[in-house]
């Protein structure tokens, strides 16, 4: 019971560090939606990845075939990662060219009407099967009870679906740290895709650069803060 408890300390651990790509994708994509269905978004797009990540985990195991080439020596797992690799760069260039551009000022009922809830909600949907699929190979890997993995899946979801709105409002409050997220989606994108390729980038290459880049916008955001606060108060001259 000690190694099964252990594993699935692991697993949730797991789930939550790949959580962070589901928050940065979610709070983007609902960042197109008007304000009073972003919120629904994050728990319909939440839930529903959730249960697709459950039929991934029984997918897999029963089609081995998964990882078997299909095209060239590529398998259907490779060809999944290679599509969602380039539609997440697609989609990273893309939101950075319209928060650059402050198109995201000009949000009208043209734009309203083309992005609408379904197809946010589906993009959500569709990248966390991306993400998930090494993430759920990895866990059957690690343990045969499908319990184990399922209890990681749903509680790892129940944080991220509690942290996703602060942090999602805090990205998109804070123009820098949107255009640093969209950054990271690159990044990440850029990885999924050499991953279909075969080309193995260690996980550390990414998130230690995404963590540091993070920290040092944090202090730079604390010192305009400040100097903001200062200039405010004439005692302080």
């Amino acid at each position: 019971m000690a190694d099964l408890l252990a594993t699935l300390a692991l697993l949730i651990g797991l789930e939550l560090v790949l959580g962070v790509d589901n928050i940065l994708v979610i709070t983007i994509f609902v960042s197109r939606l008007k304000k009073d269905l972003q919120q629904r978004a994050r728990v319909i797009g939440l839930a529903l990845a959730m249960v697709a990540r459950i039929a991934l985990l029984f997918l897999l195991i029963k089609l081995t075939g998964l990882t078997e080439p299909v095209v060239w020596h590529f398998s259907v797992r490779d060809l999944i990662l290679i599509a969602g690799g380039l539609f997440l760069l697609y989609k990273a260039v893309k939101e950075i060219h319209h928060t650059v551009e402050l198109t995201d000022e000009e949000i009208d009922e043209e734009t309203t009407t083309k992005n609408t809830f379904p197809a946010i909600i589906t993009q959500i949907v569709l990248l966390d099967i991306v993400f998930s699929i090494d993430s759920v190979i990895t866990a059957i890997g690690l343990t045969d009870h499908i319990w184990v993995i399922i209890t990681a899946v749903i509680v790892s979801f129940a944080a991220l679906l509690f942290f996703a709105k602060p942090i999602g409002e805090f990205i998109l409050n804070n123009p820098a740290l949107k255009i640093l997220a969209l950054s990271f989606l690159i990044t990440i994108g850029i990885t999924i895709f050499m991953e279909g390729l075969h080309k193995d980038v260690p996980k550390a290459y990414i998130y230690l650069p995404m963590g540091f880049a993070l920290m040092v916008e944090l202090l730079q955001m604390r010192y305009n803060r400040n100097k903001s606060l200062k200039s405010r108060d004439p005692e302080s001259n």
